[in-house]
């Protein structure tokens, strides 16, 4: 299937590590001309020079970008269109805030999650939005977590700013369907990157175990009976924003190996 993507301008936010990387890679092998950023110069540096390394594709650039300044997203999104000409598909993405209950957190690490999990990506779509209604055409793909459809323990503000996630996505399709612009959002299980290690790591220090005594016990919870590997979850995202997807928005899909059973 051809998914009509070569040539188009993308972002990937956060996109020099874990799913944003994976997802700026099959982006570059379907032929797009993509954007990361994130903050890590050295980070995203070494990503570019793997992907164009690994897929061929030279069209592949980054740009440093703290995705809590809103300054830094406006000087990726215009950076970006100078450079392909537009934008067609922006991936919001973003690390995942400190774990912890609700007795450990002070009003400044709800402000932090805040603007680090849900405000980033309202200005990073606002600052698309023009070239996409003047293209009367887009795809925004937002990354949250398992947790939007079954919260999980210990992860307060991602279980808060992530939920956050789907009703703007939902309210946004509902405006932005008269511009042909499909925004979804997506949300990964166990998928085998940096962070599920960290969150598996804690575990382990708390309970006095083998972190891989808290993997091993977690894949025996996913039906499919292993984690995610992070180009699974991003053949997903590149299908959601491709032209093979001309109709489906405002909706919300699990990449999880069936680990989460609400309906």
């Amino acid at each position: 299937m051809d998914l009509g993507l070569k040539g188009k301008s993308i972002i990937v936010m956060a996109g020099s590590k874990g799913l944003g990387k994976a997802t700026a890679k099959i982006f570059a092998v379907e032929g797009a001309h993509v954007v990361i950023g994130s903050r890590n110069e050295e980070e995203l540096t070494a990503a570019v020079k793997e992907i164009k390394d690994v897929t061929g594709n030279h069209q592949v650039s980054f740009r440093v970008c703290d995705i809590t300044n809103p300054d830094d997203i406006k000087g990726l999104v215009k950076y970006a269109a100078e450079l392909n000409g537009t934008i067609d598909v922006l991936v919001n993405n973003a690390g995942g805030p400190p774990a912890g209950t609700f007795d450990a957190f002070s009003d400044e690490d709800w402000q932090n999650a805040y603007e680090l999990n849900l405000l980033s990506y309202v200005r990073a779509i606002r600052e698309v939005l023009p070239y996409m209604r003047k293209n009367r055409k887009g795809h925004i793909i937002n990354f949250a977590s398992s947790s939007v459809k079954q919260s999980l323990d210990n992860l307060l503000l991602s279980n808060t700013f992530r939920a956050g996630i789907v009703g703007l996505s939902k309210s946004l399709s509902q405006e932005l369907g008269k511009d042909n612009i499909l925004i979804n959002t997506l949300g990964p299980g166990r998928i085998a990157t940096d962070r599920v290690a960290q969150l598996d790591q804690i575990r382990a220090e708390k309970q006095g175990v083998d972190a891989e005594n808290i993997r091993a016990g977690a894949e025996k919870s996913i039906p499919i009976g292993r984690y995610g590997e992070p180009e699974e979850f991003a053949r997903q995202a590149v299908f959601l924003c491709s032209d093979a997807n001309s109709y489906l928005t405002g909706q919300t899909i699990l990449v999880d190996g069936g680990l989460v059973k609400a309906l």
